[in-house]
């Protein structure tokens, strides 16, 4: 769903239908989604000196930070990039540099865009595949004359002479078999038959030519010696029903414009691009003389210029961050917000803070989103016929004993959910293929029988993640 002219609140509206509560977080995504909308219906002299305000989510795991990026991703219609800060390594040392932020960017903005116009195009691809199949399935007969160089320049002085009465005799039988063949496609009565195509099998490129660093020059080298080590091209016997999808994917390509794509792509990326940079606090420090551990503060200080504004280039031609939108997230258990370097601190002006989840709120993940975890559960036991009914009382158990276990461990936050529910589910998820259960219904009887014992007498160690 293309969502970028969506009203804040109804954007909260659609991450609450996969969200439980952190209200103040959906809302200050959603303003800023609003204003890249807002942005674009300015004079492109205002749009120039309006930057986005960048957001920093402080709060524990498994509260919902990366589920809001995720959700984003899906409503946004804007190229979304989901990546963790503890990837990054200062110049100067061996790792990724931050600059690649930028090109992957612009990755994630090219297939998007790549799909959007293999969208528009499909009717096309596929009635091409249609014309390319019929030529598998009955051939038209070539002439037995070999072409004049000069007929396509002056038709009238070298045109070519009439066929013969046995090669129209030849094209009538052929465009009769051609028209029964395409009456039998078209109903969907020959899809098992099967058809010779050639196919390019290309090998894989296992890490970068030039070692960590280096990756814009590796991806660079390796396309431009893609026809040298690239795959071979072999023919494979395919039924119809398999060829259609490899047909079309190489009728799409061929109707691609390729340079149209780049620019679209890089000019969604510099104005409507979002970058979700997890786990910033695992950087967030201040050098101090004698470590000789690669310096989080550099880390830091090259992330700078790109969340200020600064051009990358990348193999599809410059990129401009500077009305990127940033959003930082970290748990900040270990340090604060504050050991960041100062300058990094005032590029994320708008703060928000998630807050740890309580029993109530665990029953609300397990029954409220669209696609919750009990509805996830349901759906899958049900391909082998089991029909699982989850009773209120067993939900109100399992956020309980999830609640519990959080207090007197390690509070990982919804993830607990994910660990009580194999407990209690993961029998009945073995034995299924084998036995017709029908109907199993899940009381807070059962559920006590298979986690009560282990919170009782403090064995938690089984519950931990």
């Amino acid at each position: 769903m293309n969502s970028f002219d969506l009203t804040p609140r109804q954007i909260v509206a659609e991450l609450d239908k996969h969200i439980v509560g952190q209200n103040g977080a959906k809302r200050a995504v959603a303003v800023a989604l609003r204003n890249r909308w807002r942005r674009e219906q300015l004079s492109p002299e205002q749009r120039a000196a309006i930057s986005p305000k960048n957001i920093l989510m402080i709060g524990p795991t498994g509260v919902g930070k990366t589920e809001i990026a995720r959700r984003l991703a899906n409503i946004a219609g804007a190229p979304l990039l989901k990546i963790e800060a503890t990837k990054f390594t200062e110049v100067g040392y061996v790792g990724r540099d931050v600059d690649a932020i930028a090109r992957d960017l612009v990755e994630v903005a090219i297939r998007m865009v790549e799909r959007e116009k293999l969208d528009e195009m499909k009717p096309r691809a596929q009635s091409n595949v249609r014309e390319r199949l019929l030529d598998l399935l009955a051939p038209m007969p070539q002439s037995s004359q070999a072409p004049n160089p000069f007929a396509a320049g002056f038709p009238n002085l070298f045109g070519q002479s009439a066929p013969t009465e046995n090669e129209r005799a030849m094209r009538d039988t052929s465009t009769r078999l051609r028209d029964k063949m395409a009456a039998k496609l078209d109903a969907g009565d020959l899809e098992n038959a099967e058809v010779e195509l050639e196919v390019e099998e290309k090998r894989p490129q296992n890490g970068f030519l030039f070692g960590p660093g280096f990756e814009e020059m590796s991806v660079e080298m390796q396309q431009a010696l893609g026809p040298m080590m690239g795959g071979n091209r072999k023919k494979r016997r395919v039924k119809i029903s398999d060829a259609r999808a490899v047909l079309e994917a190489q009728e799409g390509d061929k109707l691609l414009d390729r340079d149209a794509i780049a620019s679209e792509a890089i000019e969604r990326a510099q104005n409507r691009g979002i970058v979700f940079l997890d786990e910033i606090d695992k950087i967030a420090g201040r050098s101090e003389g004698g470590n000789p551990n690669v310096s989080r503060e550099g880390v830091q200080r090259d992330l700078l210029p790109l969340v200020e504004g600064s051009t990358v280039n990348t193999k599809y031609g410059p990129v401009k961050t500077d009305h990127v939108l940033f959003i930082a997230a970290g748990a900040f258990s270990l340090s604060k917000p504050s050991d960041l370097i100062p300058e990094l601190q005032g590029r994320f002006p708008v703060r928000v803070e998630l807050e740890p989840l309580n029993e109530n709120d665990l029953k609300r993940i397990l029954t409220e989103p669209q696609d919750s975890l009990l509805r996830q559960y349901v759906a899958l036991l049900s391909a082998d016929g089991v029909d699982l009914q989850w009773g209120d009382d067993a939900t109100n158990e399992i956020a309980r004993l999830a609640a519990q276990v959080n207090s007197e461990g390690e509070n990982i936050g919804a993830r607990r959910l994910h660990t009580l529910l194999e407990q209690v589910l993961g029998d009945l998820a073995f034995e299924a293929p084998e036995s017709a259960r029908g109907v199993v219904k899940i009381d807070s009887l059962a559920v006590r029988a298979r986690l009560s014992h282990l919170v009782s007498d403090d064995d938690l160690s089984r519950l931990m993640l």
